[in-house]
């Protein structure tokens, strides 16, 4: 007889979401929180100064150079890079015990990131969320209202690049409708759970 085993949490999912600025992951990771208790948000560290309203350990945990340094030494980060003169890098550690305790771990991370996460943990759910054309892209750009023209075409010449490597994330999900995309991310999450594989590993079903 087949039975399900409630002996211990299954262990989480590893959740990579990356995108270029316009295609709506912080307004889907808003609404897909609200929908599910079993996801949490994995707060990177960075060596920058924290921004006006930064809150310490919930946007970032901010560290000086010198102990950025010390967690890349004791390999306390799953993925780090610099960009724009300063280190960010996501802890290791807040990552496994959270999918220990059942949580699924979402790290919303660029594509060099992604990639390096990918690389490192292949049974992490890679996801890519884009708008419908590059027509949208610019139209919510603009429409925001908060970056001057350089600025704009800084973020869209890095979306050509970012969009190029869509191909190589597991999942696509074009947000045309926050609606419908967040409720496709969430089926994705369903189905990854009910995957062969991690029904066998976390011990789903006894026998």
């Amino acid at each position: 007889m087949t039975q399900a085993n409630p002996a211990h949490p299954r262990q989480g999912l590893l959740i990579v979401i990356s995108g270029p600025s316009g295609a709506g992951k912080g307004t889907i990771l808003r609404r897909l929180f609200e929908r599910r208790q079993d996801c949490v948000y994995s707060v990177s560290a960075t060596t920058r100064s924290p921004r006006p309203g930064e809150v310490e350990g919930k946007n970032y945990h901010f560290l000086s150079l010198q102990t950025f340094n010390d967690w890349i030494a004791q390999d306390r980060f799953i993925e780090w890079a610099h960009h724009f003169g300063a280190y960010y890098g996501t802890p290791r550690a807040f990552v496994e015990e959270q999918q220990k305790e059942g949580k699924h771990v979402v790290l919303e991370i660029d594509v060099k990131g992604g990639a390096e996460i990918m690389a490192k943990v292949p049974d992490c759910v890679s996801i890519f969320l884009t708008p419908p054309s590059w027509q949208v892209l610019e139209e919510r750009l603009r429409g925001r209202g908060t970056e001057k023209q350089e600025q704009i075409a800084e973020r869209l010449l890095v979306a050509r690049t970012e969009l190029k490597n869509m191909e190589h994330y597991s999942y696509t999900v074009v947000n045309d409708r926050i609606e419908e995309a967040v409720e496709l991310v969430n089926s994705i999450i369903e189905a990854e759970m009910a995957r062969s594989s991690r029904v066998y590993r976390d011990k789903v079903i006894q026998f």
